[in-house]
């Protein structure tokens, strides 16, 4: 066992497929490896505390918001039979929280990377997919795995609920995202709970839409693959379309997206669950990007981020069973 030891993991966005999703319709999450969580762990002589932006104490103390990362932590200290094991856990995050960008997962995913170097044990994908899963079914109640597979990912994944988890073929490394957060709360329940209305009440009006994102996030796939980042602009623009239409998206998420296609995006779309949270947009170079960037927060954007594609791993084959730091 190792005396000190660290674990990382990334924010996600999702690129196409919000609410689809839920639906058992293809999503593409991206991860941003510029918006990161950082687990730092060391071994002290008596108790167990944990320092983050919610919480400074011991973590026997922890407050219901934190349930979930407690349950993890007594599980994997359980797993390495330690249970009584005295250290000192410090979070530190640039996810912003409530903003659809996983960041409950995210840290999930690096208390169990931080734990498994601690401990010196190897770690396959699915075990830590599972293990963070420990944590967001007390958080979230019944997620799909996309922010876990996402936040533990060196590439863009490919994602249906239950049944795929997989890197995507992409040849698109020019392109740069802006992600915009506009300053307000994501409503996750608020907004599945809203298109699921729709999908009950109006079911000939929402029900082809969310068959439209599905079949969007098809078409994105292959425009990766092809490097076609006109074609990924449009669909962006459709997907931004369809889910105004589905009444997820807010006047200041719009405004976003029309700031930025108006300074030569490509495309923009919302981000999330929608109702706040954060807008996303495409180039092709990054001064476009800076620009677009400067725009948004000029036009209320509490931050932004510009995340380049060309650093992302693409690897054949699904990305399961190997190996993880």
């Amino acid at each position: 066992m190792k005396k000190k030891a660290t674990g990382t993991s990334y924010a996600k966005i999702i690129f196409f497929g919000e609410h689809s999703v839920v639906y058992g319709k293809p999503a593409i999450a991206i991860p941003v490896y510029s918006v990161n969580v950082t687990v730092a762990i060391k071994l002290i002589s008596v108790g167990q505390t944990i320092h983050c932006r919610y919480f400074d104490g011991p973590i026997s103390e922890m407050a219901d918001n934190l349930k979930g990362i407690g349950v993890l932590i007594r599980q994997l200290l359980k797993s390495f039979n330690s249970p009584d094991l005295p250290f000192e856990l410090t979070i530190q995050s640039k996810v912003p929280s409530e903003r659809g960008m996983g960041s409950s997962a995210a840290t999930a995913v690096a208390l169990v990377r931080g734990f498994f170097n601690l401990f010196e044990k190897p770690l396959t994908r699915s075990r830590l997919l599972a293990l963070a899963d420990v944590e967001e079914q007390i958080t979230h109640g019944n997620p799909s795995g996309l922010d876990a597979a996402t936040a533990s990912s060196e590439a863009p994944i490919w994602f249906v609920k239950n049944q795929i988890n997989e890197q995507i073929e992409f040849h698109s490394s020019d392109l740069f995202l802006v992600i915009a957060d506009s300053g307000i709360k994501g409503k996750t329940s608020e907004a599945v709970s809203l298109v699921h209305n729709n999908v009950v009440t109006n079911s000939d009006v929402a029900v082809p839409l969310i068959d439209q994102l599905g079949t969007i996030a098809d078409s994105a796939k292959d425009a990766l693959a092809s490097a076609d980042k006109k074609q990924l602009g449009m669909l962006m623009n459709q997907s931004q379309h369809h889910l105004s239409k589905l009444g997820v998206s807010t006047d200041t998420l719009d405004d976003f997206c029309r700031i930025a296609v108006a300074n030569n995006a490509l495309g923009a779309k919302l981000t999330g669950s929608g109702l706040g949270g954060c807008m996303i947009s495409l180039t092709d170079n990054q001064r476009d990007a800076q620009i677009i960037s400067t725009k948004l927060r000029q036009a209320g954007a509490t931050q932004t981020w510009i995340q380049s594609f060309e650093n992302y791993e693409y690897s054949t084959g699904e990305a399961h069973d190997n190996l993880v730091n």
